[in-house]
């Protein structure tokens, strides 16, 4: 058994993302019977099935789904490997820092400033991502850091340094049952619709939403609420109440990068982030929220 190419595991993970041949064969520009020529040479090589197909319908295996998780890092190494190699070759190279819109806690200004006083700070580029593709922008290399929240952000293969732990809260609509209390413990959540993030396995069992927009009309609409760090829900709507969860497991803010990058560049943007939150003066600081020490 011969180890894989790039091209087939990514001929697969097309097919395993799109379960429809002729839209995978769409996507990567290449004809259907080729296609699915490639990914029968795939299972022959790997000798284990990897689709259930019949005339309407494509489902993964077991081994399909297991392929479909590793090929997609293994994709993603492939692709940060080469952005690495081309970053490596030019002498002014600079850092780009990936963020959710409004989900810097206010931090993000104190940290450039922070860095842009070293002798060595190079321009950063400030690039956005949605609520939960962010490391994923670090991982296939399109960013080189990401302000991220754990434990929601996956931070498989990344290191990380915690910049402030906080306290959650619920967002509730103004009528909800729960909304005249001043603090809430989880048992009092118990029976409540939480929203599925997109992209986040078991995050909840209510409508599935991709960013804090969509959330707060869901919210409003009285189809779901929400359990989410304190800084991320500042300003609240109109619309809305938030409560302390008291014995909610607490978030952190880190600041992450790939395990695979030991450039100083990196390093010292890090260090950088670690002291401006470590002096920040914020009236954050007395809602629950503890600059890192």
């Amino acid at each position: 058994m011969g180890d894989l190419e790039t091209r087939e595991i990514e001929y697969f993970v097309a097919v395993a993302e799109e379960l429809h041949f002729g839209r995978a064969a769409a996507r990567l520009s290449i004809a259907q019977p080729a296609l699915s020529k490639a990914v029968r040479r795939v299972e022959s090589r790997l000798g284990v099935q990897l689709l259930v197909r019949s005339s309407r319908h494509v489902s993964l295996t077991p081994a399909g789904e297991a392929l479909l998780h590793h090929g997609r890092h293994a994709l993603n190494a492939v692709s940060a490997a080469a952005r690495a190699a081309r970053r490596a070759g030019v002498t002014e190279a600079h850092l780009r820092l990936v963020i959710k819109p409004g989900g810097d806690a206010n931090l993000l200004s104190g940290i450039l400033a922070a860095y842009a006083h070293r002798p060595d700070a190079r321009r950063v580029d400030v690039l956005f991502g949605g609520a939960t593709d962010r490391a994923d922008h670090v991982r296939d290399g399109r960013a080189d850091l990401a302000l991220l929240y754990a434990p929601f952000d996956d931070l498989t293969g990344l290191d990380h340094r915690t910049l402030f732990t906080e306290g959650r809260v619920a967002i509730l609509p103004r009528g909800h049952r729960l909304a005249a209390r001043e603090e809430l413990r989880m048992a009092d959540l118990e029976g409540e619709t939480l929203p599925r993030w997109k992209g986040v396995p078991d995050s909840g069992s209510g409508p599935e939403i991709v960013d804090v927009a969509q959330m707060t009309q869901m919210i409003m609409l009285g189809r779901t609420i929400a359990v989410l760090p304190r800084s991320t829900v500042d300003p609240v709507h109109p619309g809305l109440v938030h409560r302390p969860v008291t014995d909610a497991p607490p978030s952190r803010m880190v600041i992450a990068w790939s395990q695979l990058d030991h450039r100083p560049l990196v390093a010292s943007f890090v260090d950088a982030a670690v002291s401006a939150a470590r002096t920040r003066q914020d009236p954050a600081t007395h809602r629950g929220v503890s600059p890192v020490g």
